[in-house]
């Protein structure tokens, strides 16, 4: 495979650094651009970090001499050092919107974990696994944008990632509803126990804008393209409720789906276990070689014993049984910053480098 020389913008913030973690020694890619706000341009990536690392291991030492870019000011100098970026920034949303097309009308693909672009109707929400066809409306996108090669194609919410990919091989049996409780580990708010001490003994019952996201992003997922855009599916209806709960990664989701053929428990585990998608198909660099594993055991998955399944790129689940009100209820288990942000990113850039879209 061809190498790419990538850059990653919002390299400073908690998920800026998981990908420079999983891009330290990637196969494909070299980070050869680092950018972040005008408060830390010009120091060097140690610098810029300070005491704001968030991982047990330290900074890759190839980074700390790198000096960190300002993500707007210096848009042609990163340009002119990469063949794309990822981009993780902390800013208002329709500062992050106009970010990513003033970088995809200078030709570079942008591979976002923003939220911002989730909704614009010719940009890919990806989960690499289930909806690659999406890709295609990346043609419609360049002629809006006026671009050869530049495009946006973002990845999914983190939350996402611990149910709708073990509803997803199920669709076949016809679902008809879905109510989901999520328990969110403190690094999908950027925190660690040192940042968020309020956590500890605690459960906070609210994530801003986090069940609309819920109930509304699989629909994207599971919806067609039609006149260059992605249009969303009418059902499954889905309802949400999302905690913030102490545990450091991880997200758990409590699920409960009702049929319109209610498939025996044998059918439901013998579709997670054969499910594949074209990452495992292509044999990209990040992708688990078993997406989704289940538990026989009751008391699995458990964050702090599965969330690192398939180099924390599987989704891991358990506890399937009957339902006395809906068909069936089972327990989904990812880990939010590798599968539900950086890595499910990193997945997303290795699939369109496969499939050609970088080029």
């Amino acid at each position: 495979m061809k190498q790419y020389n990538v850059g990653v913008i919002g390299a400073t913030g908690m998920v800026g650094q998981r990908f420079m973690l999983l891009l330290a020694n990637h196969p494909w890619f070299k980070v050869t651009a680092l950018a972040a706000s005008a408060r830390s341009a010009g120091k060097t990536y140690v610098e810029a970090v300070g005491d704001k690392w968030s991982f047990d291991c330290p900074i890759p030492e190839k980074y700390h001499a790198m000096t960190v870019l300002d993500a707007e000011a210096d848009m042609d100098k990163i340009a002119s050092a990469v063949d794309f970026v990822f981009c993780a920034v902390n800013m208002d949303k329709a500062k992050i919107r106009a970010l990513g097309e003033a970088y995809a009308q200078k030709e570079v693909p942008v591979v976002s974990n923003n939220s911002a672009h989730r909704f614009t109707a010719d940009v890919p929400m990806i989960i690499p696994e289930i909806n690659a066809t999406h890709l295609e409306v990346i043609a419609a996108q360049k002629k809006r944008l006026g671009t050869k090669r530049g495009f946006i194609a973002v990845k999914s919410n983190c939350s996402l990632q611990s149910y709708v990919p073990l509803l997803h091989p199920l669709q076949g049996f016809g679902i008809k509803e879905a109510a989901v409780c999520t328990y969110q580990a403190i690094s999908g708010a950027g925190k660690t126990f040192k940042t968020m001490p309020e956590i500890l003994d605690n459960i906070i019952p609210y994530i801003g804008g986090e069940e609309e996201k819920s109930e509304k992003e699989p629909l994207k997922i599971w919806g067609h393209i039609e006149n260059g855009e992605i249009v969303s599916a009418t059902s499954p209806a889905i309802t949400a409720q999302c905690l913030r709960v102490p545990v450091s990664d991880g997200h758990t989701a409590a699920v409960f789906v009702k049929f319109e053929n209610k498939p025996s428990k044998e059918e439901i585990l013998s579709a997670w276990a054969n499910f594949k998608g074209e990452p495992q198909e292509l044999g990209l660099p990040s992708a688990p070689a078993q997406f989704l594993k289940y538990f026989e055991e009751d008391n699995r998955p458990q964050a702090k014993l599965d969330r690192m399944e398939g180099n924390g790129m599987s989704v891991t689940a358990g506890r399937l049984r009957e339902d006395s009100v809906y068909d069936y209820k089972f327990v989904g288990l990812s880990h939010n910053t590798l599968r539900g942000a950086a890595g499910g990113a990193v997945l997303l850039a290795e699939l369109l480098a496969a499939k050609g879209y970088m080029d």
